[in-house]
Formats: structure tokens, C-alpha cells, sequence
């Protein structure tokens, strides 16, 4: 393991499981595209790039302005390289074939590129969340040569845009982090061994969608608010970033459970859950399990599910080992 001070490129020549040039360059383009919507998240209206684009999504919701900006960024930098196959973004209906006058790689790029936008305009923590797989085949991909269980991941992270930006990256040994450096446009190792402790007391859920939770739920979370006099045994507190990001990098940092379970007004609506699962619940599960916590949605792993669709919605509980598995347990019991 490097020590801290290295930069992205230097950490990336001397890992062993990055040994591959392509991937290297790869991710250094990924950086770049993190530190130009760094600079855009930064300087917010200064940049004119607040507020909504008047359209939705793919999945029937408002798009904010840095939304578009951001899946532009992700595509401008990394179509024309010869280090990808196609992309595949939250933000489109399909996946984004490499142009006939481009090179393609052998790399997939799956990525959400403005996790949290809900929290643009009040200067909250937003993000970008990514997943590298890799294309076998020497004809250019299809929406179905993305769907890749969790497990074939090459490479996932994400980039947090808060009081400091952050990259976080696993490659299958370990989660190292890496902040960035305004004076050296770089990112610099800070976090070379992030890991996620087994045991936790904070949770992380949407409170306000309890009336709709299912009963496994209930009967965790109020064994949490319940404190040392309840049946777990110990005060909790509860954190909501409003971002995956935001949450996620706590519990990278100090652990925590985060929770997007299935509800009934999910199941109301014909839903599988909330989050996507090739754009964020893959790649945060695998990052989750390298840094020895549990990415789980209270049936199976995250990580094991044989994916149907480019936009694929899962429940999501994963963190702390300890609180995980007891909200598996309560599903287990069905109550």
C-alpha cells in the first residue's frame, strides 16, 4: 500500500492490480472529467449552472442543469480516447455508442454523473459515481453487454463535491482515496486504506417515507431509536447527506449503515426499489465490500444480482457488517 502524498498517476503505475496501461489512462481521464465538474460545482451561479434544465430523465425525473453539463463532461473526455467500448449513464434512455471515427477500447463505463443534484442549489454534497467492465468482444457493444453482475466490476468509485472534492477508487484489493489538490490540479493520496468498521450507531435513511416502510424496517429502525433500552443495546444517530455520495463517504470514514429499502409505495408505483443498480448500487456495493463492510438488499447481495435492464432499480442496505446483517435477519423473519 502507497503512502499518503502520492499522486492518482503515481499510485496508479505502482498498483499491481492496475497493471494494465489502458485502465490507468482510463481513470486518469475519469479524474479529469472530476476535476472539471469540481470546479463547476464550486463556483455554482458564478458558472451559470444552477437551477433545472426544464426536462426529465429517463426515469420521469427533473433534470437540473449541472445534471446534463456533467453527462456531456463524462462523454466529451472519454469518447475519443480508444480506451472505451460505450458508455452508460443514469442521465440516457440507452447506452452511448463510441462515434464510427473513434477507436473503441475494450473498457464499459457505466456512471451516474450528478448523484445528489437535489442538493445543487443549497450547496450541499453532490457527487459522481462510476463502474469500469470490460467488453470481450470485438464488435461494438449493445444496451445488453452492460448488463454485468457487480462481481465482473474492474474497477468502481466516486468523486464527492463537498468542502473538499475526494475520488475514491477500489480495484478489487482495498479502497484508497484521494483528495484534491486546487494548487496542483491533482488528486493526492489522503486515504490509503479506507476501511469500514464492522460495528456502528449511526443509520442513514429517509425518515420522512416511514408510514411505507416494510415491516423488517420498522422493527430495525425502532430498534435503533429505541437506544441502550432497546433490543440492540446502544444510542444511535441518525444521518441523511440527501446524496448516496454524501452518506456512502461517511461510512467509508467512519462507518454507518445506509438504508434505501423497497416500500409499499414503491411497490404501488411497479417499482424494484429506488437506486439504479449499475449506476450506483453496483459500484458503491463493491466499493462497501473491499472496504470490508455488506452490500445487501435485505434478499441477496447487491453484488449477485444478474442484472435485466440498463436502468435497473434495487433496494439498497449496506455499511457496517453488524447492522446489515440484523436488517437481513429482520427480512429473513419477515417481520
Amino acid at each position: 500500500m502507497m503512502q499518503a502524498g502520492s499522486t492518482l498517476d503515481e499510485f496508479l503505475e505502482q498498483h499491481e492490480a492496475c497493471d494494465r496501461e489502458d485502465l490507468r489512462a482510463l481513470l486518469a481521464d475519469i479524474a479529469v472529467a472530476c476535476i472539471d465538474l469540481s470546479d463547476l460545482v464550486r463556483r455554482g451561479e458564478l458558472a451559470g449552472v444552477l437551477g433545472a434544465a426544464g426536462q426529465e430523465n429517463v426515469q420521469g425525473e427533473e433534470q437540473k442543469k449541472l445534471d446534463i453539463i456533467a453527462n456531456d463532461v463524462f462523454i466529451e473526455l472519454t469518447q475519443a480516447t480508444g480506451r472505451v467500448a460505450g458508455l452508460a449513464s443514469e442521465e440516457m434512455d440507452n447506452h452511448y455508442p463510441i462515434p464510427a471515427q473513434h477507436k473503441r477500447g475494450r473498457y464499459l463505463l457505466t456512471f451516474d454523473p450528478l448523484d445528489g443534484s437535489s442538493n445543487i442549489d443549497v450547496n450541499g454534497a453532490t457527487g459522481t459515481i462510476f463502474s469500469i467492465t470490460e467488453h470481450a468482444a470485438e464488435t461494438a457493444p449493445v444496451d445488453d453487454d452492460f448488463l454485468q453482475s457487480g462481481r465482473k466490476q474492474v474497477c468502481a468509485g466516486y468523486c464527492l463535491y463537498s468542502s473538499a472534492s475526494m475520488l475514491v477508487i477500489t480495484l478489487g484489493d482495498g479502497v484508497a482515496g484521494f483528495t484534491l489538490d486546487n494548487k496542483r490540479n491533482a488528486f493526492v493520496l489522503t486515504h490509503p486504506s479506507m476501511s469500514v468498521p464492522s460495528a456502528t450507531n449511526e443509520f442513514a435513511i429517509n425518515a420522512a417515507y416511514s408510514e411505507h416502510w416494510q415491516a423488517p424496517v420498522k422493527r430495525y429502525i425502532s430498534a435503533c431509536v429505541a437506544g441502550k433500552n432497546g433490543p440492540i443495546g446502544k444510542a444511535f444517530n441518525m444521518r441523511w447527506a440527501g446524496s448516496m455520495v454524501g452518506d456512502i463517504h461517511r461510512i467509508l470514514c467512519r462507518g454507518g449503515i445506509f438504508m434505501y429499502p423497497l416500500d409499499e409505495r414503491m411497490i404501488k408505483e411497479g417499482k424494484q426499489g429506488k437506486l439504479r443498480l449499475l449506476y450506483e448500487a453496483n459500484p458503491m456495493g463493491m466499493l462497501i465490500e473491499q472496504a470490508g463492510g455488506m452490500a445487501h438488499t435485505g434478499l441477496v447481495s447487491i453484488l449477485d444480482i444478474a442484472p435485466d435492464n440498463l436502468h435497473q432499480r434495487v433496494p439498497v442496505l449496506m455499511g457496517s457488517k453488524e447492522e446489515v446483517q440484523r436488517v437481513v435477519e429482520y427480512h429473513a423473519n419477515n417481520k
